[in-house]
């Protein structure tokens, strides 16, 4: 059973369509009949406010930087970071990034991807007090010069992308067609491509090193990524799915609370979930089978978590990055700074959910060997 939640109580928290240009913020305003709710009216009023500013400065970037950016070559192909949400990825992003040979996208960013370029030396410190200090999900450490998701930039650019579900939770999934992009026109997966390589190479430009980029929707797109970067590497990072499910409602709730324009329902969230977590691990399943050896590696968060060091050791030659003996010093004095934290904890699962959640991912359980787990749901 579900139930609403109210407006989130930090009411000068930046959102997420605070990024977002003039034309992307009325799409997503027109496509869902304006329905914003009226304790969300003055955030839509900001964020409108906002598009034209981004507007505005995108304008600026593009006269100042865009044909550099549009010359940068990106000669490294990423390393894409891919599993369910909620199963380590950003654990396993901020590990890999304490690389020195690593680059990835910031908060910042990944929430300013209109005219980052530009503004990224000082508006992060004129706006410091609207970013938390911690993620509301997970208590995570939070910031602008963090590792983000590169979806939430693909969202704010107007690109097709799953995550526009979060501005109207009370509507049905939105572009569900992008979570894989190969039920998209032909017209759309060239714009998302346009749009998704126009980011990277902005980052490339910002700073020339091998990107590692995070996003659980990357998981069904291994296809499309490859035709972008045939020589791209891939991790895959898996978690006992008992855990997984009560820790991603939880992750959706957050972001409908806190960046959502109505307050949610959360009508059918958990069905949404079942479906999701399914159609994620046969697409993640088709994509391993192109890839040539070295070019993937899966791990289990639960091994990572005992064995941090030799975890990233065997990452590190079953993909031939090499150099890890440079990258050590560094994720070692993370490990140490980060010593003490502790996920977050939910009751045990009900015995009649956990014998659904066994019953419909129960291919995956299997196959990574959770079928004894889960006792305690840690997330």
């Amino acid at each position: 059973m579900t139930t609403a939640a109210p407006p989130p109580k930090s009411e000068w928290a930046a959102r997420l369509w605070h990024g977002a240009d003039l034309f992307a913020w009325m799409r997503l305003l027109v496509r869902n009949h304006f329905a914003v709710q009226p304790p969300y009216w003055h955030i839509a009023a900001v964020a409108s406010a906002a598009s034209v500013m981004n507007s505005t400065l995108r304008v600026l970037t593009e006269a100042c930087y865009g044909g550099a950016v549009a010359r940068t070559p990106i000669r490294q192909a990423p390393l894409f970071i891919v599993g369910h949400w909620r199963t380590g990825t950003t654990l396993l992003h901020e590990l890999l990034i304490l690389d020195p040979r690593h680059a990835f996208p910031t908060t910042y960013q990944c929430l300013a991807p209109h005219h980052f370029l530009l503004t990224q030396r000082t508006f992060p410190r004129l706006f410091w007090f609207l970013m938390p200090s911690r993620r509301p999900m997970d208590n995570m450490a939070a910031g602008y010069d963090k590792p983000q998701e590169d979806e939430f930039a693909l969202a704010v650019l107007g690109a097709p992308s799953p995550y526009l579900t979060i501005a109207f939770p009370n509507h049905p999934p939105q572009d569900q067609d992008a979570l894989d992009l190969e039920r998209l026109t032909p017209r759309a997966l060239a714009g998302w491509k346009r749009t998704f390589l126009h980011f990277l190479r902005g980052l490339t430009f910002a700073d020339p090193r091998r990107l590692v980029l995070k996003s659980p929707t990357h998981s069904c797109r291994i296809k499309t990524l490859l035709e972008l970067f045939p020589d791209a590497r891939f991790v895959h990072i898996v978690r006992d799915p008992f855990t997984v499910f009560p820790s991603t409602v939880n992750l959706w709730k957050s972001l409908y609370r806190n960046h959502g324009l109505q307050t949610p329902t959360f009508a059918g969230l958990e069905e949404h979930i079942f479906r999701t977590f399914n159609h994620l691990y046969t697409k993640l399943e088709e994509g391993e089978r192109l890839l040539a050896p070295g070019r993937f590696h899966e791990l289990r968060y639960e091994d990572l978590i005992h064995d941090p060091e030799g975890q990233m050791r065997l990452l590190y030659d079953r993909l031939g990055l090499g150099g890890f003996d440079e990258a050590l010093p560094g994720i070692r004095k993370y490990l140490a700074e980060n010593a003490g934290y502790q996920t977050n904890r939910y009751p045990s699962l009900a015995p009649e959910l956990r014998a659904e959640i066994a019953r419909r991912w129960g291919a995956v359980i299997e196959r990574y060997g959770y079928g004894k787990a889960g006792e305690g749901a840690v997330a």
